[in-house]
């Protein structure tokens, strides 16, 4: 993969997202609970004129509905992970989920729709670092550094 754009900011993080996804109808994220649902919600809210769903890890049975709501996106009804794009996010790769590439594989191969796009949404390299890059068909990654201090 080549680097064919770059941003600063959350804000140029957000709208890589938006021009990756194109005039797709419906994205399915798949991350770990707590650490990438706020994530997945607020990749959501910047495309919430599309349907998304949240996935827990790689359990397609898990699928939740992300519905806007007065205080943004929030995961609600159960729904159909089949999805025009699969935005997988960083947490996935960490050691801590305990999921394989196969079982990302597998449930990419069951709900992504044909001729859609594999996303990967990460920070400070996580698909590269686990290894990743080779071993899945992303169509793209959108990586962010996070670089920051403390004052007091």
């Amino acid at each position: 993969m080549e680097k064919i754009n770059e941003f600063k900011g959350i804000n140029g993080n957000l709208l890589a997202f938006k021009d990756a996804v194109g005039d797709a109808e419906k994205i399915t994220f798949a991350g770990t609970p707590g650490v990438c649902t706020p994530f997945a919600e607020l990749f959501a809210y910047v495309v919430r004129d599309k349907e998304s769903v949240f996935v827990t890890l790689t359990d397609i049975e898990s699928a939740k509905k992300m519905e806007l709501t007065p205080q943004g996106m929030q995961l609600s009804e159960p729904a159909d992970p089949q999805a025009d794009v699969v935005a997988l996010l960083g947490g996935l790769s960490m050691p801590k989920s305990n999921v394989t590439v196969e079982e990302v594989n597998d449930m990419i191969d069951n709900i992504l729709k044909k001729d859609g796009k594999v996303i990967g949404l990460c920070y400070m390299d996580m698909f590269k670092e686990a290894g990743w890059l080779d071993k899945i068909n992303f169509d793209c990654i959108i990586n962010g550094i996070l670089t920051g201090y403390v004052l007091k």
